[in-house]
This record gives structure tokens, sequence and C-alpha cells, in this order.
């Protein structure tokens, strides 16, 4: 009989009576040092804390595992499994030109890239250093690298600003600033634990470092439900501290009920790909055959929305002023988050995370597909842009002014002297 504290992975481990060390995340009801203390004792390897989730990320045996599961004070526990990144003419598609006309290029925000690194690209740090924070859990290493190229493509894509190119190839927000985490490996790997302890970073120095956005372009199969799921729960708290999380569908098409974590939470704005045959034209715009496909396996609707996902070039890490093209939801995924840059410089903090997701998925082109692959459609930023920006905030700086107010008083006053010697 299965354990409702364990992940699929686990009590199938437990049930074949297999004993062997096995990275694990144990989340707790609450934050009790002294039984993180206990469990450390009892564990082979402690990795990492995380009190995003109530949580320690250790090494430890499947017996250990089993008894510590019958704690009251213990939650969920979950194989420490792998994260991937999801690899497998967008600007002009999605009419990037028109907020771009309207003066909005995400200058000033700050997107977090949790991924393989970023290179110091010139597209990046010329003529102003806009890679303005790195942090390294694979390696520790202190200097921008990204010894993959899937975290600099990604970061391109967001904010390069074609220097390089002479602005053939250029971001969807130019301006914007970048916050490198590097939690995957040269193979684009990486563990659970990792990712959630760079989103407790953005969660940390969201005010240091302007951070708006977190950007995903990964993913691990879904084998929790998402409430126990330690990934979707980190992700979700980060929406809950005010920040938008974009995140890749995957790459496990074209079958229904493939989306990956935490692309499965309700509160991420979870990204599919399109094949945009390499026209502006969007007629003959379908959903990329490998791009996952929705509900998940709980019944909610995903991708939220899609955007170009086949043949994106974008910077690569190899010749810090050339470029690649690549194909993924991992390419898609960024050209939502850049795109959201351009919304801040536009709202600010005026609206929450769900406001901002809302925005989007209203801004949408249906294609000639299954709502099951494209969610609401592929984003045009002329339908996100074209609204004015607040109807109430621009009446009341266009009349509202001073001399205007202090007009309405006089005639107030002189309406109520006269009222009174009626």
């Amino acid at each position: 009989m299965s354990n409702n504290k364990l992940c699929p992975i686990l009590n199938a481990k437990i049930l074949a009576q297999s004993i062997e060390d096995v990275p694990v995340i144990i989340q707790f009801k609450d934050n009790n040092e002294d039984l993180f203390n206990d469990v450390s004792s009892v564990s082979s390897k402690m990795k990492a804390d995380l009190p995003i989730i109530h949580g320690l990320a250790v090494n430890m045996s499947t017996d250990i595992v089993y008894r510590l599961s019958t704690s009251p004070d213990v939650d969920f526990i979950s194989f420490d499994s792998n994260v991937y990144a999801l690899l497998d003419i967008a600007n002009a598609t999605m009419e990037s030109y028109f907020p771009h006309d309207k003066g909005y290029d995400g200058n000033g925000i700050g997107v977090a890239v949790i991924d393989t690194g970023v290179a110091p690209h010139a597209d990046l740090v010329k003529p102003k250093n806009r890679l303005i924070s790195f942090k390294d859990y694979v390696k520790g290493k202190t200097d921008p690298y990204d010894d993959n190229g899937h975290g600099t493509h990604v970061a391109g894509i967001i904010a390069g600003n074609g220097y390089s190119s002479k602005g053939k190839y250029v971001g969807i927000a130019p301006k914007t600033n970048i916050i490198s985490l590097k939690a995957l490996d040269e193979n684009g790997g990486g563990s659970t634990s990792d990712i959630i302890a760079a989103l407790s970073y953005c969660i940390e120095n969201k005010e240091r470092y302007n951070i708006k956005i977190v950007n995903l372009s990964l993913g691990t199969p879904a084998n929790n439900k998402p409430e126990k799921d330690p990934l979707v729960k980190a992700v979700e708290k980060c929406v809950e501290a005010g920040l938008v999380v974009v995140t890749a569908a995957g790459n496990s098409g074209p079958n229904e009920k493939t989306i990956l974590s935490p692309g499965v939470s309700r509160k991420v704005i979870t990204v599919g790909a399109v094949d945009d045959k390499r026209t502006i034209d969007t007629s003959d715009d379908t959903i990329a055959k490998f791009s996952s496909r929705g509900p998940t396996i709980q019944g909610i609707q995903k991708p939220d929305l899609v955007a170009p996902g086949v043949n994106i070039n974008s910077l690569s890490n190899t010749k810090l002023d050339s470029y690649t093209s690549l194909s993924g939801t991992s390419m898609a995924t960024p050209l939502i988050s850049g795109s959201l840059a351009l919304l801040f410089n536009r709202y600010g903090d005026e609206l929450t995370p769900e406001d901002y997701k809302l925005k989007l998925v209203e801004s949408c082109e249906q294609l000639n597909e299954p709502i099951q692959g494209q969610g609401a459609g592929m984003l045009n930023l002329k339908l996100l842009f074209n609204a004015e920006p607040n109807m109430v905030k621009s009446l009341s700086n266009s009349l509202f002014d001073d001399d205007f107010i202090e007009t309405l008083i006089m005639l107030l006053i002189i309406f109520f002297l006269l009222d009174s010697r009626i």
C-alpha cells in the first residue's frame, strides 16, 4: 500500500524494498529548527535549507525516508528530481515594433533567468552592462559564464540589444537587466532543490535588483499533485511575493496531459510554442509538434498562451558577438518574459501578477488549433499595447491639473454663496 506522504518515485522504491541512498526534499508543516537539526543528523548529505517551502534537501537511505514519513511534523517527502532545459521572424510575428515605437523597452526592469548561466555577450554588456547579477549553484563560480548555451540564448531573447548585429537581432525588451542564476549544468540538467534555492534568491533580492519577472525555461515531469509538488509551491511563493513567474509548458507533445512542472501551477504563466513558418503572416502558424499540451492531469487548462518557438535566433555562448538558432518552449517562454518587461514599463506596480497574466491572455490571437495546445492563443503586442494604460489616470493628468482644480473650487464657493442668499 502506498504512503500518501511520499511521492510516486519514493513509494515505488520502498514498496520494492530497495535500500539505497537517495536525494530527497522533505517538506515540514512549519519551520522547526530542532527538527531540521534532527533530520540533518540522520542524513548522509545535507544539500540545502529551503525555507521558502519549509523544507530541506538531503540525501538519506530509503529506510530512514520511510520512518520520517510517519512523523506528524512531516508534510511530504519527494525525490529531488532532475530538471531539464527545454530545447527541441519571432519579433515581427508578435508585432514587437509597436511597444518599441511607443518608447517601451524594459528599461530598469529586472528579469531573473534561472538556467544554465548567462555568458557576458556583447549584446548584454555593451555599451552598458545589463548582466547585473550572477549566482552559480552548480560550481560556485563568481564570474558569469554559461557552459551549455541555453541560458545565454534565453537571456538574448529577452534583453539582447543587437549591438553585434547592428540591430538585426534584437530582444523583446532590449534595455532590460538580467539577473542570472545558474542552477543547470553543462548538460542542461539540475536538481529541483537548486531551482528552489534560486527562486528563494529572487524573493530575497527583488528590491535590490528590481526583479519583477522570473523566467523558467525548464521543467520536470509532474509526478506529484500540485499542492505537494515542491517546485510548484516555490513558484507560487514567488507570485505571492509579487513576482510574475513565466515557465515553459514542456517539449513532450503532441499528446495531451504532458505539461511539465512547475507549468502545472494555476498561478504561473505557462507558455507553449508556435511554429511561425518563418513568415510574419500568422495565418499559417501552427502549434509546434513538440510543444506540450494540456490540460494538466488535474484538469487545469494549460498552456495559458503561446509564442514563437521554432528556429529562434539569439545569442551564442561560444563566441561573445555571434548568434545561433534554437527551438523549444524554452525559446517561446522568454518572448513572454520580455513582453512583460515592456508592460512593467507601462504599469509598474499598479498591477498584481494576476492582473499581468490576465492582460496577456486577453491580448492573444486564436490560431486554428485546439485549445489544448494554444490556450488563449498567440500573444500579439499590438493588441497588448493598443489600449490606453489607465483611462482614469490619463483623464486626471490631462483634465484635473492645478488650474482646473482651482477654478472648480472657485465655482463651488460662488455656488455656495449664491445658494445661501436664496
